[in-house]
């Protein structure tokens, strides 16, 4: 089996003959042949060529044209964009002021609600509100000036007022002013006016008050009266007295009684508690007189002030001064140091109480409670 092989190769290999000669005809035929082939392929390269070299101008043309039309777009794009941003800044300009009108009509709109609901509120919630309206204004009237009178005018009017509306489901706040009112009519409060017209007729009267260190002058005895003189000759029978006798009585007695009168000017009798009144110069009564004022005006500025500590301090001290330097058997005296008194006595602190049953009242009606 090993040498069959060997045998068939040498039977293969045999028909590779030597080269045949061949014709000098024939290769020319063949190379016209190829070079003819060579002219058509290089007409058919010349004429691709040509006709790539046309589409290559022509795309050369359409691209020249695409980027001048390009660039044209491109120009106009810009011009567009500008406007566009132009556009973008006014209507942002145009939504701001949008913005602000509708946050005008937001307010305007809000407050044309409240308007419309203070419009659509009842007849009762409109009394309630300018009843607790009225009495808070007085209560600041009053915490200002210190005088209850606008607290009792506040209320007053305001129980007036329901009475005239005449409503059964507000008799509880009727209720409520009355007890109030009662409240605030029972407090004693000072009546700082009277009292300044008061400490005012006290400082005028100063002026005229007597000091102890100057003497009064004293009237002299009036002429006894004209039936006297005719009392004492009654003992004597007219007829029996002559004329002369009578004048002359009659003079004598006007003459005794004048004398007597003096005599009892010179002499007073006069009880003093504190000596150095008596010292005090007559210069000096000036400045007795002008503190004693300036310690009632003080006193009366303190008042209008509602300083009612400081008030009670000067009051005390201008009546000290009153009954140390001054006559205290005089009218006047008494006067003044009855108008300083009265002063002090009236002039206390005191605080109104505020309508909380009122306004306690008025606020449950108001809830509907």
């Amino acid at each position: 089996m090993s040498e069959a092989p060997t045998e068939v190769l040498p039977a293969i290999v045999k028909p590779a003959a030597e080269p045949v000669a061949r014709a000098p005809g024939v290769d020319s035929k063949w190379l016209w042949a190829c070079g003819a082939l060579l002219a058509v392929l290089a007409a058919v390269s010349l004429t691709l060529a040509f006709t790539a070299q046309q589409k290559v101008s022509t795309l050369q043309q359409e691209l020249v044209r695409r980027q001048q039309d390009s660039q044209g777009v491109s120009s106009e794009a810009r011009m567009l964009a500008k406007q566009a941003q132009e556009g973008t800044r006014e209507n942002a300009a145009k939504i701001a002021l949008l913005e602000a009108r509708l946050s005008e009509v937001a307010i305007q709109r809000g407050q044309l609600e409240e308007l419309i609901q203070s419009l659509s509120r009842s007849r009762d919630e409109n009394v309630l509100v300018d009843i607790d309206a009225g009495l808070r204004v007085a209560m600041q009237q009053t915490a200002i000036t210190g005088s209850a009178e606008p607290l009792v005018a506040a209320l007053k009017q305001a129980d007036e007022r329901l009475a005239r509306y005449n409503q059964p489901r507000l008799e509880g706040v009727r209720r409520a002013i009355a007890r109030d009112l009662d409240k605030v009519k029972a407090v004693g409060v000072a009546d700082l006016p009277s009292l300044s017209i008061k400490l005012d007729e006290a400082v005028r009267m100063v002026d005229e008050l007597p000091l102890l260190s100057v003497a009064e002058p004293r009237k002299a005895a009036s002429a006894p009266p004209a039936p006297k003189p005719m009392q004492r000759s009654a003992a004597v029978s007219p007829e029996a007295s002559p004329s002369w006798i009578k004048s002359w009585s009659d003079t004598w007695s006007n003459a005794s009684d004048r004398v007597w009168g003096e005599v009892k000017s010179l002499v007073r009798v006069t009880r003093i508690d504190h000596p150095e009144a008596m010292l005090l110069a007559p210069e000096q009564a000036f400045f007795v007189r002008e503190n004693l004022k300036l310690r009632l005006l003080n006193a009366r500025l303190a008042l209008l002030s509602r300083q009612y500590d400081t008030a009670q301090s000067d009051l005390m001290a201008a009546h000290g001064v009153l009954e140390k330097y001054f006559d205290r058997s005089s009218r006047r005296l008494v006067l003044t140091s009855d108008l300083i008194r009265q002063v002090s006595t009236q002039a206390r602190q005191v605080a109104v109480p505020r309508p909380d049953d009122t306004l306690a009242a008025v606020a449950a009606a108001s809830a509907g409670r």
